[in-house]
């Protein structure tokens, strides 16, 4: 150690990704390369319904795989749909690798099922403190194919696995470097059956990710690490970036086209290569606070469920929940550095918009308004009552809150949630 207290040194990891058209019919060559011979796929029920991971099974037993298929992963995850596919795999098991085919919720659920069938204790142990023990695992994981069918979560790209835990009513997560996927497949022609409501939510989340990682926290800013303490989300850096900015572009070229034309094949595959640059941002750099107020605002709601969605429970999708307050958070942080989020304004809205510290927020709410979604939170249920229950749950978040690039507590989370409504 050179006894310098600021950090200068950043960390950068990725899948290895294979992207385009028909990738998928790759999968076998990429499980053969790992010696894999018994393969779990993990998808839901919906994806199912496509034909797309039978097809991939088929393909897979066709190249000398033994394959088994769970169909139960739960849209927007919880405790007890997680379990319940972990328990799933230990009865079918033991196998070499899994394959998750489908939007984030089937590759966190495939993520959580990694975990806990190749390492002890329960789900609780692992879950990001303070909701859970934040135990880190001792024993390697399987090799896991991610196959994204829906462009926005970015977790073939990240650590991170995402769940409603549903007594205490919070979204939390589990995150270590152990988690990210081996093998990102990301094929564009598997995201066309993608409906326009999940196109603009999930549309929504690639742009908070590439945002929120432009505008974290720099990784100069922490203090300096030991190495057996660096983390996953380690702050803006100059990889992120890049990442970043080409996300934005993408979005800004495609994302309109892509929700009014599930069809285009252009404007989807733009969609599939932003989420998956914005993940390999945020899954570095980090998110701060529209991604620490989304896990309240997905776990409280009463009684709204959008259009384009299964019919269940009620649900604030992710992407949706993170959109809410994404516009007066970008105005909170502005001051923290101007030129970043003019930047990120420029690249969203062209580079004659204004700039200032309403600049980037109304281009969220430009977007936000011609996807024709939610863009208050009075639009999902809420009301002035539940700000300080959200506050309460946002707080909960200090793994995402510490890569805000200013100091936020409870006071900025209720000016934030109170613009909001």
């Amino acid at each position: 150690m050179d006894g310098r207290m600021e950090e200068s040194v950043f960390t950068y990891a990725a899948p290895r990704l294979k992207f385009g058209a028909g990738a998928s019919v790759e999968i076998g060559f990429e499980l053969r390369m790992l010696g894999a011979r018994r393969v779990l796929i993990v998808t839901d029920a919906g994806v199912a319904a496509t034909g797309h991971p039978a097809r991939i099974a088929e393909r897979l037993a066709a190249e000398g795989c033994e394959v088994a298929v769970f169909t139960g992963a739960h849209v927007e995850p919880t405790d007890d749909s997680m379990l319940t596919a972990v328990e799933w795999a230990r009865d079918e098991g033991p196998f070499d690798a899994i394959v998750a085919v489908g939007g984030g919720s089937s590759i966190d659920t495939a993520k959580a099922v990694n975990l806990l069938t190749t390492n002890d204790g329960g789900l609780e142990d692992y879950l990001n403190k303070p909701v859970g023990a934040g135990r880190a695992p001792t024993r390697p994981l399987l090799p896991l194919v991610a196959v994204p069918t829906t462009t926005g979560t970015g977790s073939e790209s990240t650590t991170i696995c995402v769940l409603d835990v549903l007594a205490l009513k919070v979204k939390t997560g589990i995150s270590h470097a152990a988690l990210r996927p081996t093998v990102a497949v990301v094929d564009p022609d598997l995201t066309m059956t993608q409906p326009p409501g999940v196109t603009a939510a999930a549309g929504l989340d690639i742009l908070c990710h590439a945002l929120e990682s432009y505008t974290a926290r720099p990784y100069t800013a922490y203090p300096r690490k030991r190495p057996e303490e660096r983390v996953p989300y380690c702050g803006a850096n100059p990889v992120a970036d890049v990442f970043c900015e080409k996300a934005v572009g993408l979005l800004a070229r495609s994302f309109r086209t892509a929700w009014r034309d599930g069809d285009d094949a252009a404007a989807r595959s733009d969609m599939a290569l932003a989420a998956t640059l914005a993940g390999m941002g945020f899954g570095n750099a980090g998110v701060h606070v529209p991604h620490a107020n989304a896990y309240p605002i997905a776990g409280l709601v009463r009684d709204f469920r959008p259009a384009g969605y299964p019919d269940g429970a009620p649900l604030v999708p992710h992407g949706m929940a993170v959109s809410l307050t994404a516009p007066a958070a970008f105005e909170l942080t502005y001051s923290s550095n101007p030129a970043r989020h003019d930047r990120l304004a420029a690249l969203l809205g062209g580079p004659d918009v204004a700039a200032g510290p309403t600049g980037l927020a109304d281009r969220v709410r430009e977007l936000m308004a011609d996807l024709e979604v939610p863009s208050r939170l009075g639009d999902v249920g809420y009301d002035t009552g539940d700000v300080e229950a959200l506050v309460e749950g946002s707080l909960r978040q200090q793994r995402l809150l510490a890569t805000a690039p200013l100091d936020v507590g409870a006071d900025e989370l209720r000016s934030v949630f109170r613009a909001s409504l």
